[in-house]
Parts: C-alpha cells; structure tokens; sequence
C-alpha cells in the first residue's frame, strides 16, 4: 500500500479556485473545468470565494462611484 493520493482524491489549489470563480463571473469557465470543478472541488469553498469576490467588487464599485462623484463636486 502507498500513502500517496490518487489525483481524482486532490483537492483544488487556491489558485484553481480562484480562475473558477473569475471564470464565472465573467462566464467563460470551459466545460472541462466545470467538469473538474464538479468532481474535485467542494461547493462551501467555491461558494466562500464567490461571495467575497461579489463583495469586493460591489465595494469596488461604490467607492469607484463615489470618487467621481467627489471630483464632479455633486
């Protein structure tokens, strides 16, 4: 017996999970890696990551906004 892990027993890297996540929001994630996505990865993580990046870039936005509302002196 061997203690290594078969690679369909490997979780996904952050970095993996992080190009699945910005490959959805922009929606061009290719079928291959949905499929990996599916069978290696855990939802809670893929779920954990998405709202922190729908947070950010929803904060992105609204200081964005009220940047160039400050320079428009409105």
């Amino acid at each position: 017996m061997t203690d290594k892990k078969s690679p369909d027993s490997q979780h996904l890297s952050f970095f993996a999970l992080f190009t699945s996540v910005m490959s959805a929001f922009i929606g061009v994630q290719s079928n291959a890696n949905r499929e990996r996505d599916f069978s290696k990865g855990k939802p809670s993580h893929f779920i954990f990551i998405g709202l922190f990046f729908g947070l950010a870039f929803i904060l992105t936005l609204v200081g964005v906004v009220k940047l160039v509302m400050a320079f428009a002196s409105v």
